[in-house]
C-alpha cells in the first residue's frame, strides 16, 4: 500500500499532459490484448515439441489424479475442506492445555498488541505533522522522540511476530509428524501401503514434503489472517470514533468501503483459477521426479552392470520436464490474476481511500468541532494544522486498513493452496487408517505373458474373512488360499500342520507360494478366507535371501531388530554376542571393523556371505520358536552351513526352509512340494531315498545334455558321406506326426 500512500500526498512533480497519458495507457491495453491472445498460440505450439515418452508420462500424473479424485482426494475451498482441516487441527491442537495452544495464544497476543501499535503510531504521525505545520520546534522534537521510543517496541513485536509464526509451524509439524510415524509404523502399515495398496504412490513425499508445507501453510495463514481481521474491525472502530467526535459524517465512507470491497472480492473470486488442485499436481509430480531418483539410488550398481544410464536419464529428464510444464502453468496462472488484484487493490482502492478521507474533512460542521466544543476554523491559523493531523492520521489509518483487506483477499490464493496441501495429508492418514483395518484399494495389473501356470484371478474387490488367532507353539493352517496383492489365486486351499519338533523344507519352481506363505505367516498378507492358528511375531523369525543391514554399530547388526538398552534388559553381553559369530564363524570380524561400537555402511562392507551369516547370527539372539529361512546361506559354503543348521536345530528351533540345497534335506523331518499349478502335498521326508533320486535326476541330465550334440555331428557325417540315417528318419518322423497331432487339436 506503499503506492496508496504516495498517490495521497500532494504530487510536486510536474503533472503528466493528457496526450502522454492516454497515449500510455493505449499502449498498455494494446500489450496486454496481444499478450493474452498470442501467448495461448505460442504455448500450443511449444507443447507440439513434446516427445510421446512425455505425454506417456503426463497421461500417467494425469491418470493418478484422476484417481485420486475417485478416491475422495478435493482441493477446493468447500465443506470438504473444512472437514478435513477439522480433522487435522485435532491432530495438530489435542487440547487447550497443549504447548501447540499455549504457542498459538501467544501468538494471537503478539498480534493484537502490534494492532494497538499501529493505531497509536499513526495517531502520533498526524500530531507530528501538526507540529512541523505550526513551526513548533519543541513540541516536534518531543513528538520525534516518542515516535523513536515507541519503535523499540514495535520492531520487538515485529520480529516476535515472526518467530511464533515460524515457532508455529515448527510445532505443528512436530505435533503431525510424530503422530504420521506412529501410525507408519504400527501394525506393519509401512509395508502394506506400498505393497498391498495402490492409493499412495510416493509415501515419503507425504510424510516429509506435504506436511511440511501443510504445516508451514497453516501457520502463516493464520498470522495473515487474523491480523488484519484485527486491524480491519479495531480500526474501522478508531475511524468511526474519530470522526464521530468531531461531527464529521462516516455514512459515505462506510458505504463506499463496503462496495469496493464487495465487488472486488467478487470479482477475484470469479476469476480466481483452481490454485489448490494445480499445487496439489505439482507435489504429485514432484513426488514422481522422487521417485524416479530413489530407484536409480536403490538399483545403482544394476542399472551400472547393464550400462542402463540412457534409460535412466531419459526417465528423469521426462519426469523433470512434466513438473517444469506444471509449475509454468502455475505461473501463467499468477500472472493475469496478480495483475487484476493489484489493479482493483492498489489504485482502484487508493481512489476510493482519496474519497474516503476527503468527505469527513469537507462534511465536518464548521471545519470540526472539538471535544471542548471550540471550532477548528477559531485557531490562529484556520484550522490548517488541525486538518492536516487529521488528514495524516486518518490516511495512515486507511491505509493500514486497506492493506489489511488487500491481505485477506490475497489470502484466498493461499487458502486454496492450503486446501491442496491437506487434501495430500488427510487422505496420507485415511489410507494409514484403512490399512490398519485391512481395507485395501489396490490398481490390479493384467499380465499377458504366457505362462506354465495359469493362476485364477478374483476381479473384485478382495473381503479379507480368514480367521487369524495367535497360538503357543503350533502353526495349524486350514482351507487357506494364498493369493497376491494383485488377486492371483497361487493355491486355492492349503491345509498343514506344523507342531514342536517337526522341521518343514518347503520346495517348487519360482512363483508357485513359497516366498507368499512366509509372508502370509509373517502377518504382511491377509487371510482371505480359511483358518490360520500360529505362534505371535515375537515367536517367529524371517531370514531372508538378502538380510537388511540397519544403520548403527556392528553390534546392532547382530541384535536388529533390537537397541542396546533392549538387549540390557534381556541380560545379554557382548560375550554373549562373541559366542554366537563364533556359531557363524564371523568372530573375527569384531577385531576387524574396529569393535561393536564401530560404525560403517554395513551393506557394502560385509560381503554377501558375511551378510547372510550375520542374518543367521541374529536367530541365536532372539531365539525364536520358529525360523522362517527363505534362500537366506546361498551364499555361505556347505560345511559352514551345516554347522549353523545343525546349531539351530539343536537350540530347538523349529526350521521352515525354502532351499534348493540337496546338502540341507537331512536337518528336515518333513517336506511341503508346490507343483506351481495351483497344488501341493505334505509328507514325511526321506532324505535317502531323495538323495538317491536327486543323483539319478542329476545323471540322467547329463547324459541327455549331450544328446544334441551327438545328433548334430550325426546329422555332419550323414552331409560328407552323402548318405541318410535310419535314426535321423524315425526322429524327424515322430517330431512331424507330434506337429501334425498338436494343429488338429
Amino acid at each position: 500500500m506503499v503506492e496508496m500512500s504516495k498517490m495521497m500526498l500532494p504530487m510536486t512533480l510536474s503533472k503528466p499532459t493528457r496526450k502522454q497519458v492516454a497515449t500510455t495507457a493505449a499502449t498498455c491495453v494494446v500489450l496486454a490484448y496481444c499478450a493474452r491472445k498470442l501467448w495461448p498460440q505460442l504455448w500450443s505450439a511449444l507443447g507440439k515439441k513434446k516427445s510421446k515418452k512425455l505425454e506417456t508420462v503426463l497421461n500417467k500424473l494425469e491418470s493418478e489424479g484422476i484417481k485420486n479424485k475417485k478416491n475422495g482426494a478435493s482441493h477446493n475451498v468447500d465443506k470438504l475442506f473444512y472437514t478435513q482441516l477439522r480433522y487435522l487441527l485435532k491432530i495438530i491442537i489435542p487440547s487447550v492445555w497443549s504447548r501447540e495452544f499455549g504457542i498459538l495464544v501467544l501468538h494471537t497476543g503478539t498480534l493484537f498488541a502490534r494492532t494497538f501499535l499501529s493505531i497509536y503510531v499513526a495517531t502520533l504521525d498526524g500530531r507530528i505533522v501538526q507540529t512541523i505545520v505550526k513551526r513548533d520546534l519543541r513540541s516536534f522534537l518531543l513528538r520525534l522522540t516518542q515516535w523513536l521510543l515507541i519503535a523499540i517496541p514495535a520492531t520487538f513485536i515485529n520480529s516476535l511476530i515472526r518467530f511464533l509464526e515460524s515457532k508455529l509451524g515448527l510445532v505443528f509439524r512436530t505435533r503431525l509428524v510424530n503422530h504420521a510415524y506412529e501410525q507408519y509404523f504400527s501394525d506393519q502399515t509401512y509395508y502394506r501401503v506400498s505393497n498391498l495398496d495402490s492409493r499412495l504412490s510416493n509415501a515419503d513425499q507425504c510424510l516429509t514434503d506435504d506436511i511440511s508445507m501443510f504445516t508451514q501453510s497453516l501457520a502463516h495463514l493464520y498470522s495473515h489472517l487474523t491480523k488484519p481481521m484485527l486491524d480491519v474491525a479495531l480500526i474501522s472502530f478508531t475511524l468511526y470514533s474519530f470522526a464521530s467526535s468531531r461531527g464529521a459524517s462516516s455514512k459515505w465512507p462506510t458505504i463506499i468501503a463496503t462496495i469496493v470491497t464487495f465487488i472486488t472480492a467478487q470479482i477475484l473470486k470469479a476469476v480466481s483459477p483452481k490454485f489448490g488442485k494445480l499445487v496439489a499436481e505439482e507435489a504429485n509430480r514432484k513426488g514422481y521426479l522422487r521417485y524416479i531418483h530413489s530407484r536409480i539410488i536403490a538399483n545403482a550398481e544394476e542399472i551400472a552392470f547393464y550400462g542402463g544410464h540412457k534409460v535412466e536419464q531419459n526417465l528423469l529428464v521426462k519426469a523433470y520436464k512434466a513438473l517444469a510444464q506444471q509449475t509454468d502453468l502455475i505461473f501463467m496462472k499468477r500472472l493475469w490474476y496478480i495483475m487484476l488484484e493489484q489493479f482493483l487493490m492498489k489504485y482502484g482502492w487508493s481512489a476510493s481511500g482519496l474519497i474516503m478521507v476527503a468527505i469527513p474533512i469537507m462534511s465536518a460542521r464548521g471545519g470540526g468541532i472539538r471535544a471542548d466544543g471550540s471550532s477548528v476554523d477559531d485557531d490562529p491559523d484556520g484550522g490548517v494544522s488541525e486538518r492536516t493531523k487529521v488528514f495524516t492520521t486518518a490516511r495512515n489509518l486507511l491505509i493500514n486498513s486497506a492493506d489489511a483487506i488487500e491481505r485477506m483477499m490475497s489470502s484466498y490464493k493461499e487458502i486454496t493452496e492450503l486446501a491442496g496441501y491437506t487434501a495430500r495429508v488427510t487422505e496420507m492418514f485415511h489410507v494409514f487408517e484403512d490399512v490398519k483395518t485391512g481395507k485395501y484399494q489396490r490398481s490390479m495389473v493384467t499380465k499377458t505373458v504366457q505362462s506354465k501356470a495359469k493362476h485364477a484371478k478374483i476381479s473384485g474387490p478382495m473381503q479379507i474373512m480368514g480367521n487369524v488367532m495367535d497360538t503357543d507353539a503350533t502353526i495349524d493352517i486350514e482351507d487357506l488360499p494364498i493369493i497376491t496383492p494383485n488377486g492371483d489365486i497361487i493355491v486355492s486351499s492349503l491345509t498343514i500342520k506344523i507342531e514342536p519338533g517337526m522341521h518343514l523344507l518347503i520346495t517348487g519352481p519360482n512363483g508357485c507360494g513359497k516366498s507368499s506363505l512366509f509372508r502370509i505367516l509373517s502377518g504382511l498378507w491377509p487371510a482371505y478366507k480359511g483358518k490360520l492358528h500360529k505362534p505371535p511375531p515375537s515367536k517367529m523369525f524371517y531370514i531372508p535371501q538378502r538380510p537388511y543391514m540397519s544403520l548403527g554399530t556392528f553390534r546392532d547388526q547382530v541384535i536388529y531388530p533390537d537397541t542396546y538398552d533392549d538387549m540390557k534388559e534381556k541380560g545379554c553381553t557382548d560375550k554373549d554376542l562373541e559366542k554366537i559369530l563364533e556359531i557363524v564363524n564371523l568372530q573375527l570380524i569384531v577385531e576387524r571393523e574396529g569393535g561393536w561400537d564401530s560404525r560403517s555402511d554395513w551393506k557394502d562392507v560385509l560381503s554377501g556371505g558375511e551378510k547372510q551369516r550375520m542374518g543367521m547370527a541374529r536367530i541365536f539372539y532372539h531365539k525364536p520358536q520358529f525360523a522362517l529361512l527363505d534362500e537366506c546361506t546361498s551364499a555361505v559354503s556347505i560345511d559352514v552351513e551345516s554347522k549353523i543348521y545343525q546349531a539351530v536345530k539343536d537350540a530347538g528351533i523349529c526350521l521352515l526352509t525354502i532351499t534348493h540345497r540337496p546338502s540341507l534335506w537331512k536337518f528336515h523331518t518333513h517336506l511341503l512340494q508346490f507343483d506351481g499349478e495351483g497344488g501341493w502335498r505334505m509328507e514325511a521326508l526321506d532324505t535317502n531315498t531323495r538323495l538317491s533320486l536327486n543323483d539319478e535326476k542329476q545323471r540322467l541330465e547329463t547324459q541327455l545334455a549331450g544328446m544334441p550334440a551327438m545328433k548334430n555331428r550325426l546329422k555332419e557325417l550323414c552331409s560328407i558321406l552323402g548318405d541318410d540315417s535310419v535314426l535321423l528318419s524315425k526322429t524327424d518322423s515322430s517330431t512331424d506326426l507330434q506337429l501334425t497331432e498338436q494343429e488338429s487339436s
